[in-house]
Formats: C-alpha cells, structure tokens, sequence
C-alpha cells in the first residue's frame, strides 16, 4: 500500500529539522527542570507524548464541531483533563518518578508545544496526520530532555538509571564525578549548546546549498 505524500515527513521532521526545543525554542522550561537524570527525563518524554498524541487526536476528531469563538477553550480543557488522567497514572503506578518530577507533571498543561501542535495543526488535519505529528513532536522533545538527562546523570554522578557506568574514584575507579553537572544551570549551559551547535549546522547546511550550483545539484547535471 503507497503511503500518502507527507505521512513519513509529519513524523520525521520534528526529530530534528523542526525540533520543538532546539529550532522552536518550546518546552524549555520543563527541559531545563526535569533532566536531572535519565529517568526523570524519560518519564516527562513519555508524558508529553502521549499528551501529545491524544490531545491532537481528540482535537483533530472536533476540530469541525467546535466553533472557533470557543476552540482555545475546548482545546485546554482536552488538554488538562489529559494531563491529570496522566498525573494519576504516575502517582498509582510510579510513585517515586511522579514525586520527583514534582508540580512539572501538572504544567504540562501549559506547554507551549502542546497547545501549538493543537492549534496549528489538529485544527487543520486528520486524526491520522495528527497523531503523526504529535508522535513527532514527543519524540522530538524526548531526545532533547533524554540526551541531556543522561549527559547531567553520567557526568555528575558517573551512574545511569541509577547504575554505575563509570567507576568512582571514592571506589577505586578513575571518574570524578563532576558536581556543576547536577545543578540546575548545567541543563540551561547543554540545551543552550545543542540550541547553538543545531542551528549553527542548519545554517552551514543552507549556505553550502546555496553556493553550489544548481546543474551540481540534480543528477546528470553538467558541470
């Protein structure tokens, strides 16, 4: 069966070229709060995703049978009733991660990438592209807040998911642990890195495509 043009770039493209945190510059606040280890991170990431996945199918269902004077509305009471159906998920059934991770479960309610995909495109597509792209963008934003996690984890206390990874020198190993690494500004410093190497590459990419002429560019051009 031929899949529909766009069906493989809705889900892609949030990966990377249209990252919600490093190209959008959303979800920041919850990327910078819970990342202090691996499996904080892991946790939101799947929070958000499936937040993500069924707010913009519920969304995409109504989308004609809400008017739009009352769509915002509509739109963050799917949302907020999402989220605290997942915040009671975690407290049954993950009690140590849900207690860790705190109030940032509850604001995931006032994620901008959620209420942004909502909007611009639930209200505008199917509920099998919209669950793409909330696939996407949840997947999107889990390698961001898992890349950082496990960077904040390993290097600052040499464990990941609470296992030893790299022997302590307290142990007899070799790795000092490095203790910036599990405070709150190391996460700012990492996605600000990541923000700066992604965009400094895409313009690279861009220019290079640019000054290469176009007969270079299609197959069987002539030089």
């Amino acid at each position: 069966m031929s899949q529909r043009p766009g069906t493989l770039d809705t889900l892609v493209r949030p990966l990377v070229d249209e990252n919600p945190i490093t190209l959008q510059i959303l979800g920041i606040c919850s990327a910078l709060a819970v990342t202090r280890t691996l499996a904080t991170a892991l946790v939101m990431s799947i929070a958000v995703t499936v937040v993500l996945v069924c707010s913009n199918a519920a969304i995409s269902f109504l989308r004609n049978e809400v008017p739009r004077s009352v769509r915002l509305i509509v739109q963050i009471t799917l949302i907020a009733s999402l989220v605290i159906v997942v915040d009671q998920v975690l407290q049954a059934f993950f009690w140590e991660q849900s207690r860790e991770l705190s109030v940032f479960v509850g604001l995931i309610i006032t994620n901008c990438i959620i209420l942004g995909r909502a909007e611009t495109f639930a209200m505008r597509n199917g509920i099998g592209l919209s669950v793409l792209d909330g696939l996407g963008n949840g997947l999107g934003y889990s390698l961001i807040l898992m890349a950082v996690g496990g960077t904040r984890e390993l290097l600052g206390s040499g464990r990941l998911f609470g296992v030893e990874v790299l022997p302590l020198v307290e142990q007899g190993g070799w790795f000092e642990p490095i203790g910036l690494m599990l405070r709150p500004p190391s996460a700012f410093f990492l996605i600000g890195g990541l923000i700066w190497g992604i965009r400094s590459w895409k313009l690279r990419a861009a220019e290079v495509r640019e000054k290469t002429p176009t007969a270079a560019r299609v197959p069987g051009g002539s030089s």
